[in-house]
């Protein structure tokens, strides 16, 4: 018990940063020796256990947290903080997608690849209408959303339920009060027991960390040294430019510290990079956001919405990777197509659920949209097979990006809401 007792006192981000490093010296060595069967079979399933507890948390904290923060902002206010928190994701999503084509334009990317000509049959991958990702929205049944995962219709689902909520403490009728109020303890008892397993989960974190990096690693380190590491150079570069050009510059238009932002965010962060998940890494984006000192009716909306809809890092993807697939077969983008992936980038990623390698699905509409169909056998798939060789790489880094967008636009609208605690950022 006190070696337990000693593992549970040691500071949770040591032990994940004491995880990651090991997981990628074994990996490493587990891919230098040829065990990266090994380490797929027996190490990796420890990670997916660490993702599927993130993943058992998400649909419970999404319906309870929205509906009590829903339920303690009153309806034209929440229509204020939505109407604000929308515009700055679709604004930094387009800004991530500049920054993308600008990277992939200046290291060249995909330059002096020749591949070989190829047909095939046609891989159907059709942007989103607007029209459909809205009807989408609204679920024809919330129970049955809640049991697919369906987090953008959940968020519909309980915004409403907790404007009603609203409705119905405020009555003159005290047994509508009553019952208003009663659901609303329910709910809020709900969130904190999640909140409380988060910490328990959290314990686990750096076991999981290790598995999930000493796969990747094992799998995908050494190609990263070939001819796609100017792709993998040219995204986190492009990363880096978001978080510093446009996150901490709108931090500092509203006064916000970014140095104290990023080390209250490390935790979500780092979480997002080995998870690859932004919708697994919510709940402790959300224990990230209260220990800013964002007002919870602010997080609980603004987040679960961010997971599903801001996709600030999946975007720059696009910009840097479809430039590389049209280089290497030979067709460079024009600048009226690459206007055209911008577009079709940030209305993308919409309708992208926040999961490991949705990304990848992304890029196929992105593609189809300039021109680029996605076929068996053709040029511009083994372009596309080439990318989804690292994407996991790629995934790490614009899944960080991702969540620190969401905490971005989260801190911001507080401020601007009067709903973050002075002194904490």
């Amino acid at each position: 018990m006190g070696l337990l007792r000693r593992y549970l006192d040691y500071p949770v981000l040591w032990k994940i940063l004491w995880g990651l490093v090991l997981g990628v010296a074994f990996g490493l060595l587990a891919g230098y020796l040829g065990w990266a069967d090994f380490v797929g079979t027996y190490v990796k399933p420890f990670g997916d256990l660490f993702v599927r507890l993130l993943k058992m948390l998400v649909m419970p904290i999404v319906l309870a947290s929205l509906v009590v923060g829903a339920a303690s902002i009153s309806p034209a206010r929440l229509g204020r903080v939505g109407v604000k928190i929308v515009v700055y994701y679709l604004l930094t999503s387009a800004f991530a997608v500049f920054f993308g084509l600008l990277m992939g334009n200046l290291f060249r990317v995909g330059r002096g690849i020749e591949l070989g000509s190829g047909t095939g049959k046609a891989i159907q991958a059709a942007p989103p209408s607007l029209v459909k990702t809205l009807l989408n929205i609204v679920p024809t049944n919330p129970f049955a959303s809640l049991s697919n995962g369906a987090v953008l219709q959940v968020i519909f689902f309980a915004i409403i339920l907790g404007i009603a909520l609203t409705y119905l403490m405020n009555s003159n009728d005290e047994r509508l009060k009553a019952s208003g109020t009663t659901l609303l303890r329910a709910f809020d008892g709900l969130a904190e027991s999640m909140y409380l397993i988060v910490g328990g989960v959290m314990q686990y974190a750096p076991i999981g960390v290790f598995a999930l990096i000493a796969y990747v690693m094992a799998k995908q380190g050494v190609k990263v040294i070939g001819p796609l590491a100017t792709v993998v150079v040219a995204v986190y570069v492009g990363l880096t430019l978001q978080i510093l050009l446009v996150y901490f510059v709108l931090l500092k238009v509203f006064r916000i510290d970014p140095l104290r932002f990023i080390r209250k965010a490390k935790d979500a962060m780092l979480t997002a990079f080995v998870t690859r998940s932004s919708s697994g890494t919510l709940p402790v984006t959300m224990r990230v956001a209260e220990e800013m000192g964002i007002s919870r009716g602010i997080f609980s909306f603004t987040l679960p919405l961010g997971a599903t809809i801001n996709m600030d890092g999946t975007a720059l993807y696009q910009g840097v990777t479809v430039l590389f697939v049209a280089n290497a077969i030979g067709h460079p983008l024009t600048l009226g197509q690459q206007l055209i992936v911008v577009l079709t980038a940030v209305l993308a990623s919409i309708g992208t659920a926040g999961v490991p390698g949705a990304g990848a699905i992304m890029l196929a509409m992105v593609l189809q949209s300039v021109g680029l169909d996605l076929t068996e056998g053709s040029p511009v798939a083994l372009a596309y097979a080439m990318i989804l060789g690292i994407d996991a790489i790629l995934d790490m880094g614009r899944t960080m990006v991702n969540v620190t967008g969401d905490l971005t636009g989260t801190a911001i609208v507080a401020k601007t809401e009067g709903e973050l605690e002075e002194g904490k950022l």
